[in-house]
């Protein structure tokens, strides 16, 4: 508590400090870009920089270009990307500053331009001279200067700026009226005075009389006198110059000094740029275009303007040093007043610090108190939480009373099951023997018999787990060589290995007669079997499934090793703590009852053993069994043989066999052209899948999938009518699976059937919510299964186009996926149709599907095939074509596609009733 107060009150100090600190951010940012760096645009910026002053909290940035436009560009768009609230400008060239401008402008930054102006509307105001009227004084200059006659040369500044542009044509105006005055030359020196020595070099080889040099500026006019007195030729020369610059070397003194005859005013207006900006800023009314007056400055005047810039620039100095002593003064303020802020919260932290310390002393006697009394609240909690445990270990109690109950029930129900399970199983076993059965008989009988030898496993270990439980289990005992046993017990496994294409072996370390060992035969045989079926449940195509015996001594005791490895799917540490606890399954997508491992663990407990498990998903599982070769007890010589052994060895072959885990069915052929419907099943039980072909193949042709990934893959391959698909299933269940289908562009029209054993409306909310077209519950009734099925097809079949909707949908809606496959599809036919040699793969390609995907998915959507739909747009386009234009039959064969006149004249006939030549002859009035 007192850590954080002091935490506080350093924030308060920073704070403080941070206030008196604090200096005002500007109000207005103003960025100015000017186009070069001469001495006009640097008196210009000064005036601004000045005017500024008079403006608090205005900030001016300003840019130079150079000359260059990408730099203006670059300039101009720092200052957009800046915010800026306005932008001076001084375009460099009217039309490649332009856009930019027009950028900022639309971007709601005002764009102020001032001396020239761009190709565009989009600029705020305009602050400069009018270029024209300069032009046309110097023009009326000329004339009354040479008295109507003489040879002129002009030196023109940048010819893509609008000021080169506006001063020549303002000339050429005034001009007009002395026909005497010839201009004999021109050229650009681009504003720069080398450029102007070295263009009238030039110019005075080639023309003996000059009488007048109009430069567009003063440098340009200073460069151009320069280079007539190196040829001895200034005398007979007049020269002109733009800007009246004051300053050492510029247009005014060259007046002054005669260098110049003359220069005109071309004012800078840095004051008045800045004016019309914050009025702008301000929302005070302002003129769009502001035009500077001009005057021609010669030697009668040019000493007087001398005289009044240098009183200008003292006034300027003036100005600028008194501004810089009021920051001094500013200065001076801002640290008196951080100090006397430091001091003032110096005193209140003094008094925060004596508050504190007299309140630590009082909360201090406060905790001690609540200390106190918080003691007796634990110890009060340590009660109840001891109370609670008591009720706990109660409740556990009766939970394991409870759970005792319900296996004690269900070992009662089980005890009714073997008898119908009998009364089913041996007239089953003779009516397999009968010889006059058909070959869809004799199946269905097989797998009845198959799964009622599954019931009768499972019912047994659930009598043989709850005798376990009620410790009635008990060994016989036996003397026998584990190792021959173990070989004979896993034959079954072989023929199992062999199907579902696992490698499988059994093999012992050393010598075989030393696996003599005296243990419960029958035990040891179930423990074999449950440990199988598991391995051979979860191992895939091409997977391995081994059985190791070796021996060992520990604790003077000789130990029997029993290891069953494979390399399927594995499992997460997390399920390998609970996989021999009763009825436990790892998930609810695998079939099993969860008893089988329980058992295997009971029955070596019996044998004063223990069972290992290691796993990693996706490498395998391994079990370890340890057994002592010899237990003690009563021994048998001769114990016959259970019969329910029988049983229970077939139940758990057939148990591992019903779940396929990646084993596909035989490939089916199905053509896009197929007669029959095609109907795709997606289960992991052979039994289920086996028993749906055998009532859907004389119907439908039918192919066969094992889990929903593999289901994706044959759907997408066949597209078929209508697909059957259980819920749990490894890999990838069936509500996955039919998410999945009904996100894929070639299976999303496809109707889904989804089979359950479970009839929880959440689970079928979900399949639903998932895409699910219908849902039937195991068992179900042959005759339904194929009336859904049946209806599913003419449902999907009512959403057809119309004949004559190639181009339209009708009012049932389509799915957004298919609809948005048949806009393309219609799309790409209207695009492509005049390519004679246009395909269906062509089609399929610019959609992503194969040929035979195409077909099936567009015959189920539209009742057409791609090459239906292709030549009844074609026919429909030709019959436009043929009732609006003039095109003879041949044209119109050509440009819809058809690659001959004949072929096209008998499919339009075919589909129209008549011919393209009666239909012209009628609609010319001629039939």
């Amino acid at each position: 508590m007192k850590h954080r107060w002091h935490r506080f009150l350093l924030l308060f100090f920073l704070v403080g400090l941070l206030v008196a600190c604090d200096r005002r951010k500007p109000e207005y940012i103003i960025g100015v870009s000017q186009c070069s760096n001469d001495e006009w645009r640097v008196q210009m910026n000064k005036e601004i920089l000045r005017e500024a002053l008079f403006y608090p909290g205005v900030e001016v940035k300003i840019r130079q270009a150079q000359d260059d436009n990408q730099r203006q560009i670059n300039d101009i768009k720092e200052f957009i990307h800046r915010k800026v609230n306005l932008i001076i400008v001084a375009p460099n060239e009217a039309g490649a500053i332009a856009p930019v401008l027009e950028e900022a402008y639309e971007a709601g930054i005002p764009v102020v331009l001032v001396d020239r102006k761009i190709h565009s509307d989009k600029y705020t105001a305009y602050v400069g001279a009018d270029n024209y009227e300069i032009g046309k004084k110097v023009g009326e200059y000329i004339v009354n200067a040479l008295n109507g006659e003489g040879q002129v040369v002009e030196i023109t500044g940048l010819k893509a700026s609008t000021p080169a542009v506006e001063r020549h044509r303002g000339m050429m105006e005034a001009l007009k009226v002395a026909p005497g005055i010839h201009i004999v030359a021109s050229a650009d020196a681009g504003w720069f005075q080398d450029k102007a020595r070295m263009v009238v070099d030039t110019i005075l080889k080639r023309h003996s009389r000059i009488d007048l040099i109009f430069a567009q500026n003063d440098r340009m006019a200073i460069g151009a006198y320069q280079e007539a007195l190196r040829q001895g030729r200034e005398k007979n020369i007049v020269f002109i110059g733009v800007d009246a610059v004051a300053g050492k070397g510029y247009g005014v003194e060259s007046v002054a000094k005669g260098e110049l005859n003359a220069t005109f005013i071309y004012p800078t207006g840095g004051d008045k740029v800045m004016q019309v900006a914050m009025s702008i800023l301000k929302g005070k009314k302002y003129e769009r275009e502001n035009y500077l007056s001009t005057a021609a400055v010669n030697k009668d005047n040019a000493r007087i303007m001398q005289m009044q810039t240098e009183h200008i620039f003292s006034l300027d100095h003036k100005i600028e040093l008194l501004h810089s002593r009021l920051d001094d003064y500013f200065l001076r303020y801002s640290a008196q007043k951080m100090f006397l802020y430091a001091c003032v919260v110096i005193l209140v932290l003094v008094g925060f610090l004596l508050f504190f310390l007299v309140r630590a002393f009082w909360m201090k006697n406060r905790m001690n108190a609540e200390l106190s009394a918080q003691k007796e609240q634990l110890e009060c909690q340590r009660d109840q939480l001891q109370e609670q445990r008591d009720q706990l270990i109660e409740l556990s109690r009766q939970l394991e009373e409870a759970t005792h109950a319900k296996l004690a029930f269900f070992t009662s129900v089980s005890h009714d099951f073997r008898t119908p399970l009998t009364l089913i199983a041996d007239p089953i076993n003779q009516l397999l023997e009968e010889k006059h059965l058909s070959e869809r008989d004799r199946e269905m009988l097989e797998i009845v018999h198959r799964n009622v030898s599954i019931l009768l496993r499972l019912i047994t270990q659930i009598l043989d787990f709850q005798k376990y439980e009620c410790g009635k289990l008990d060994l016989r005992l036996s003397e026998f060589n584990v190792f021959e046993g173990v070989k004979e017990w896993t034959k079954a496994f072989h023929v199992l290995a062999f199907r579902k294409h696992i490698h499988f072996e059994v093999t012992a370390e050393g010598n075989v007669a030393d696996y003599m060992m005296v243990a419960d035969a029958e035990k040891m045989e179930r423990i074999i079997y449950n440990l199988l079926s598991n391995a051979f449940k979860f191992t895939p195509e091409k997977g391995e499934v081994k059985v190791e015996l070796s021996r060992k001594e520990q604790d003077l005791q000789s130990l029997l090793c029993l290891k069953v490895s494979d390399t399927g799917i594995g499992m997460s540490e997390e399920h390998a703590q609970h996989v021999f606890e009763r009825f436990y399954q790892i998930d609810m997508q695998h079939t099993g009852s969860g008893l089988g491992l329980a058992l295997v663990e009971a029955f070596t407990h019996l044998h004063h053993g223990q069972v290992k498990v290691a796993t990693e998903e996706g490498k395998g599982t391994c079990f370890w069994v340890e057994l002592p070769m010899r237990q003690e007890g009563e021994v048998k010589k001769v114990i016959e043989k259970n019969e329910s052994l029988k049983n229970l060895q077939e139940g758990a072959v057939l148990d591992a066999g019903t779940e396929t885990l990646h084993q596909l069915p035989k490939s089916v052929s199905v053509d896009g052209k197929i007669e029959k419907e095609v109907v795709l099943v997606i289960d992991d039980n052979q039994d289920v899948r086996d028993y749906i072909k055998m009532l859907l193949q004389e119907k439908y042709t039918v192919i066969e999938a094992v889990n929903g990934q593999e289901g994706v893959r044959q759907a997408m391959k066949y597209v078929p009518d209508v697909i059957i698909c259980d819920v749990m299933m490894p890999v990838m269940d069936g509500i996955e699976c039919c998410r999945r289908l009904k996100n894929e562009l070639q299976t999303s029209h496809i109707p889904v059937m989804m089979l359950t054993a479970y009839t929880m409306d959440e689970q079928r909310i979900q399949g639903y919510d998932s895409g699910a077209d219908s849902y039937l519950a195991k068992p179900f009734s042959a005759k339904l299964l194929l009336s859904r099925i049946r209806n599913l097809i003419d449902n999907r079949k009512r959403l057809k186009f119309k004949e004559d909707t190639v181009t339209s949908v009708q009012k049932q809606p389509l799915g957004e996926i298919d609809k948005g496959f048949v806009e393309k599809l219609k799309m790409l036919i209207d695009e492509k149709m005049g390519d004679s040699n246009l395909s269906v793969e062509d089609l399929g390609a610019d959609l992503g599907l194969g040929r035979v995907q195409l077909y099936r998915k567009t015959k189920a959507l539209t009742g057409y095939s791609p090459n239906e739909l292709l030549r009844i747009a074609r026919l429909k386009k030709a019959a436009s074509l043929l009732a609006s234009t003039e095109k003879t039959v041949a044209e119109i064969t050509y440009e819809v596609g058809f690659s001959s006149p004949s072929y096209f004249t008998r499919c339009y006939k075919d589909y129209f009733g008549e011919s393209p030549t009666d239909f012209l002859k009628r609609r010319d009035g001629k039939g």
